[in-house]
């Protein structure tokens, strides 16, 4: 995107140099250059000599402030005075911390002369766990078909939607119980979904925890009303640039409609036809309503980044989808029908993943950017991760993969290293299984292979009294080294007598430095399965700062005895226990910011929407999954029924869910070709991933929209 004055539009420009006693609110579909005209405000902004401190500039995740921060770095800006990037569950938390002392006893936490303990998804999930096991023992949620770690984090979810919808917690399985109207069976989930919820928020406050909910609702009830930390916020900052509003909850846009009379300046910035985070409590008719508040509207409809003929294609998908067609410039029906290419007559899966490989491979070789090409799925199982991935290497073409919101055990290169520690770490008497064992050595070594990986583990791999450990390479059967190779049993060496190094010197070492030290020294090195490997590096940087802030957050929660308590390795062996509860990773920035111009990238497609960059080639995988169309399956919460919208004691039925999942999927798949320079490819299988026959809306509308193409040209 620009970045310079030079080569923005005129409208773009007005919108960066229009006076600094205005409220602006702008708008256009995603790829129309809100994003640059935002930043060139905030660069005109510092340039004309207004306090770079008196400057916020709110997203709702830190991700998609990047083009901020990085037009921020190329610019001088004055000692010590630098704009504020945050969000505003971020802005909370400080204003939490700052004033805590002003509010802790009447918000009702137990200890209000000691500083609060924040949360990251992971260490609430952690204590939840600890509130919800002895539940689930006595027959709580018994009725409940999914894993533990799902039963956590919808508890977690519906905490949070309370809090920046605007509702009492307690309210919580009320709303839910309302608007069911199916098996009786399900209500007593919602009790005991309540009942939870409330345990928990009991817990936090006699303990001074905080996760993300309790900020929100700290800041809402007691700080926002308190005029010392108005006065504060307001006085500080001045100017705002709020970007993406539709995706951010109404707890932020109450803010903003408190806060834009009192400003110096704001921009608001809206993306039509979004709002992809409404299962997270997104709400874009709230950041829609904001618009009457400001003094002057802009909108910007020329797309920087999909041809004519991809709109007028989102044009068509749209009333396939039974939605109002957005607007699109004309485009002849066979420029339309060329963006899209597919290969009829494929029965089976694997069928379509060699196709898929065989037009990346001729992309690449036709001097196409691998960055430039991105895989979307509605899901990314490990399966069609790995079967893609190994495709794409067998033609020497890098692929890294993105998937947030996974459990930390479910990725390869983390529950590799989560292996290793409890093999460094037979103390804690947690003896890997040899299956295990073996799939770590495979993740390891670089080179060995599954077969390999399971012999070795048969021959090497030693529990004597629960107590683990590795036989040395050079001491089994010669025969067994010509299978295996000298190559990779000097390789498990290495690993071997590092670990063994280890436990001889009994390293007090926390967790966190002994799994970067493990990186470092050895599976980073040439010849391991950590050397050159982006997807398992960011894994491994990502478990590091997990174990950080698990470390602190639970240290500190526990008191002076639990620190006393735990120094040794006791939260080390908590840690893999919290893991081994399949808890979902929290989100890391460096995974949605780093852009790898000689990688393929595999993600859901949510996920990618989320990231906000274009590229030139789309495929998009499996068309005719229902994936594409329906929510995933949440028996503790509902992301429509815990909206600011939803009636009370309304019952949702059949259609306010075809109807929801219909105005879904228009806004994914309108959203994925805005963000497509070129060429979209769709793989389309008789039966999915499963073997199943896959005949979903999406496949419906593109067969609909072909029709349509088809006669148009016929008439022309």
């Amino acid at each position: 995107m620009p970045t310079s004055a030079v080569n923005l539009t005129g409208a773009q420009r007005a919108v960066g140099a229009a006076p600094f006693d205005r409220t602006i609110f702008l708008d256009g579909p995603a790829g129309a250059g809100k994003t640059t005209a935002g930043v060139q405000r905030l660069l005109n902004l510092v340039q004309s000599g207004i306090a770079a401190s008196s400057i916020l500039v709110m997203t709702p995740v830190r991700p998609l402030a990047r083009p901020y921060s990085e037009a921020l770095r190329r610019t001088r800006l004055r000692p010590g005075s630098i704009p504020a990037l945050v969000t505003a569950g971020g802005l909370a938390r400080r204003s939490v911390e700052l004033f805590w002392p002003l509010v802790s006893r009447e918000a009702g936490f137990a200890q209000p002369d000691n500083p609060p303990v924040f949360l990251t998804l992971e260490t609430a999930q952690y204590h939840m766990a600890r509130i919800v096991r002895p539940l689930l023992e006595d027959g709580y949620f018994e009725s409940v078909a999914i894993d533990r770690n799902r039963i956590y984090s919808q508890i977690i979810d519906n905490l949070n939607k309370a809090a920046v919808v605007g509702f009492p917690y307690t309210e919580i399985g009320a709303r839910l119980h309302g608007a069911w109207m199916g098996d009786e069976s399900q209500l007593r989930v919602y009790r005991d979904a309540q009942e939870s919820a409330s345990r928990f928020r009991e817990y936090c406050l006699d303990h001074n925890l905080l996760d993300f909910s309790l900020q929100v609702e700290v800041f809402r009830r007691y700080l926002w009303p308190l005029a010392e930390c108005r006065e504060y916020l307001q006085g500080t900052y001045r100017h705002l640039i709020v970007d993406n509003l539709e995706e951010d909850t109404p707890f932020t846009h109450d803010l903003l409609r408190d806060w834009l009379p009192q400003v110096d300046s704001a921009l608001l910035i809206y993306d039509r036809e979004a709002g992809y985070r409404q299962f997270l409590g997104a709400d874009p008719d709230s950041g829609a309503a904001l618009k009457v508040l400001c003094t002057d509207y802009v909108t910007l409809n020329e797309s920087f980044v999909a041809s004519p003929a991809l709109q007028v294609l989102g044009a068509h998908l749209a009333t396939a989808l039974r939605q109002p067609a957005p607007p699109a410039p004309p485009a002849e029906p066979a420029a339309v029908r060329q963006t899209l290419l597919f290969e009829e007559n494929m029965r089976f899966y694997p069928q379509m993943l060699d196709w898929v490989a065989a037009q990346i491979v001729d992309l690449v070789d036709g001097g196409v950017l691998p960055g430039e090409i991105v895989v979307l799925a509605p899901f990314l199982s490990d399966a069609l991760r790995f079967s893609l991935t190994n495709r794409l290497a067998q033609a020497g073409i890098a692929a890294r993969s993105h998937r947030p919101s996974r459990a930390l055990r479910d990725e390869p290169a983390a529950r590799s290293l989560l292996t290793l520690t409890s093999l460094a770490h037979p103390d804690w008497q947690r003896p890997p299984a040899p299956f295990d064992v073996s799939y770590a050595l495979m993740q390891a070594i670089d080179g060995l292979d599954p077969v390999r990986a399971q012999l070795l583990t048969k021959i090497v791999y030693r529990t004597k009294e629960g107590s683990p450990g590795f036989s040395s390479f050079e001491q089994i059967n010669p025969d067994m080294h010509e299978r295996i190779s000298y190559v990779l049993g000097g390789r498990f060496d290495t690993l071997r007598v590092w670990l063994a190094d280890l436990q001889q010197r009994r390293s007090p070492a926390t967790l966190d430095h002994f799994l970067s030290r493990l990186f470092g020294e050895v599976l980073s090195q040439a010849g391991f399965g950590f050397h050159d490997n982006f997807d398992a590096s960011q894994a491994a940087a990502n478990l590091v700062e997990s174990v950080q802030k698990f470390r602190q957050a639970v240290a500190e929660g526990d008191g002076e005895e639990g620190r006393e308590g735990k120094e040794s390795g006791d939260l080390g062996r908590e840690y893999l226990d919290m893991v081994e509860d399949g808890v979902i990773a929290a989100q890391y920035v460096r995974g949605w910011q780093e852009v790898d111009r000689n990688a393929v990238l595999l993600a859901p497609a949510h996920t990618f929407l989320m990231m906000n960059r274009p590229v030139d080639y789309q495929f998009w995988l499996d068309i005719g999954s229902r994936g594409w169309y329906e929510r995933l399956y949440q028996p503790l919460t509902h992301p429509y029924v815990l909206s600011r919208h939803w009636q009370p004691a309304r019952q949702w039925d059949h259609d306010d869910e075809d109807a929801a999942n219909q105005e879904r999927l228009y806004k994914l798949a309108v959203g994925l070709l805005r963000r497509c320079r070129k060429q979209v490819f769709l793989g389309l299988s008789e039966l999915g991933e499963q073997g199943y026959e896959q005949r979903g809306p999406l496949l419906w509308a593109f067969n609909h929209v072909l029709r349509q193409l088809a006669v148009s040209e016929k008439r022309q």
